[in-house]
C-alpha cells in the first residue's frame, strides 16, 4: 500500500511538473511579439517615418500589455515585388506573429498574403492595399480622395486652363492606379484642362530617373503648363526643375522633406500628404489587438486623414518630419 501511494504522489507530482513547464513555455511564448513591417522601399522617407512610428508603438503598447514587441524591418532597399513576397514568406516560416505590408503590385502579392493567412499568419495592409487578398485590414489614405485633392491644386494654379502632365510612379502599386484615378475623375470638372494619355509617364519610384523624365518631357512639350506629381521620387534630388519657380505649376503626393524645400523656394505650389508616421504607429496597434486580444477594426479600411500643405503651413510641416526623423535615429 504505501509502495502505491508513493507511486501515485509521484505520478501527480511529474504530470503537475509536465503542465508547470508547459505553461512557463506558452506564457515566454506570449510575451515576445514578433511583427514583420514590409514598405515598398527602405529608402523612401514615408517608410522611413513609417517605421519609426511602428518602433513607437511597439515601445509603448509593449509596456501597456506587458509584452516585448520587436519590429522586423523587411523591406526593400529598392522597390521589389518579388523581395517583399520573399519576406512574407520568411516571416512566415520564422514564426513572426504578424505582418504590415505596403503593396508594390497587389496582384502579384495577393495569393502570397492569401497563403501565410492560411497558415495562420495575421496580415494587414498600409499605404498600398491588396484588397482582393485575406488581409484583414487596411491603414493609409483614401486614394482617389488624394488624387482629387492633387488635381483641385493644379486646377487653382493653372486658372483651370491649359496642358498639364502627371508623373504617375510605379504602374503596378493600386495606391497610385487609385490617385491616377482620382485625377480623372476630378478632371471632369475642368473642361479646359487637358491631360492626354501621352502625357502619363509611369516610372519606378528612382529619385535620378524620376527626375530625367520628368526635365526630359518639359523639354520637348513646352506647352505643359503643370504637373502632378504623384509620388514625391522626383523632388527627392535637388535642383530637379530646369525652370524658374512658379513658370511652370507643380502639386505633388505627399510632404516628405525633400518637397518641403520645394515648396519653401516656390517651385511646388501644393503638396497632399498624409501622418506617414501615424501610420506605422496605427499598424502596429492594430495587430498587437489582433494578435492579443483577435479583435478585428469593426471598418477594415482605415483612412488617414490627407493635408494640404502649402507655403502657408509648410514650416510647421518640417517640424513635424524633424520629430518624426528625431525618433527614428535615437531608437
Amino acid at each position: 500500500m504505501r509502495h502505491r501511494l508513493i507511486s501515485f504522489f509521484y505520478l501527480v507530482f511529474v504530470s503537475f511538473g509536465i503542465i508547470f513547464a508547459q505553461t512557463g513555455k506558452n506564457n515566454s511564448i506570449q510575451k515576445k511579439i514578433t511583427i514583420g513591417l514590409i514598405g515598398k522601399m527602405s529608402t523612401n522617407p514615408v517608410f522611413i517615418a513609417a517605421n519609426s512610428g511602428a518602433k513607437l508603438a511597439a515601445k509603448e503598447l509593449g509596456a501597456k500589455y506587458n509584452v516585448d514587441v520587436v519590429i522586423d524591418w523587411e523591406t526593400p532597399e529598392k522597390e521589389n515585388v518579388q523581395e517583399q513576397a520573399a519576406a512574407i514568406e520568411r516571416l512566415t516560416r520564422s514564426g513572426a506573429s504578424g505582418i504590415a505590408i505596403a503593396c508594390s503590385d497587389a496582384n502579384y502579392l495577393t495569393s502570397v498574403i492569401d497563403e501565410a493567412v492560411d497558415k495562420g499568419m495575421p496580415i494587414m495592409c498600409f499605404d498600398s492595399d491588396a484588397p482582393k487578398s485575406k488581409r484583414f485590414a487596411y491603414c493609409g489614405a483614401d486614394d482617389i480622395e488624394f488624387g482629387r485633392m492633387l488635381m483641385k491644386e493644379l486646377a487653382n494654379e493653372v486658372n483651370e486652363k491649359g496642358t498639364i502632365a502627371v508623373l504617375a510612379g510605379n504602374k503596378n502599386a493600386l495606391n497610385l492606379q487609385r490617385r491616377l484615378q482620382g485625377i480623372k475623375e476630378e478632371l471632369r470638372k475642368y473642361p479646359h484642362i487637358t491631360l492626354s494619355q501621352d502625357n502619363i509617364y509611369h516610372n519606378l519610384d528612382i529619385p535620378e530617373i524620376a527626375s530625367e523624365t520628368l526635365n526630359r518631357v518639359q523639354k520637348s512639350n513646352s506647352n505643359i503648363k503643370g504637373w502632378i506629381l504623384i509620388t514625391s521620387s522626383a523632388l527627392q534630388v535637388k535642383n530637379s526643375f530646369k525652370w524658374n519657380p512658379g513658370e511652370i505649376k507643380a502639386v505633388a503626393g505627399n510632404a516628405v522633406p525633400a518637397e518641403l524645400e520645394y515648396v519653401k523656394s516656390g517651385n511646388v505650389q501644393g503638396l497632399v500628404e498624409i501622418n506617414c508616421f501615424q501610420m506605422g504607429y496605427k499598424s502596429v496597434e492594430i495587430l498587437i489587438e489582433k494578435i492579443i486580444k483577435n479583435k478585428t477594426p469593426n471598418e477594415p479600411l482605415m483612412y488617414s486623414p490627407l493635408t494640404s500643405v502649402t507655403e502657408k503651413n509648410v514650416n510647421e510641416w518640417s517640424v513635424n518630419w524633424n520629430k518624426w526623423l528625431l525618433k527614428e535615429m535615437l531608437k
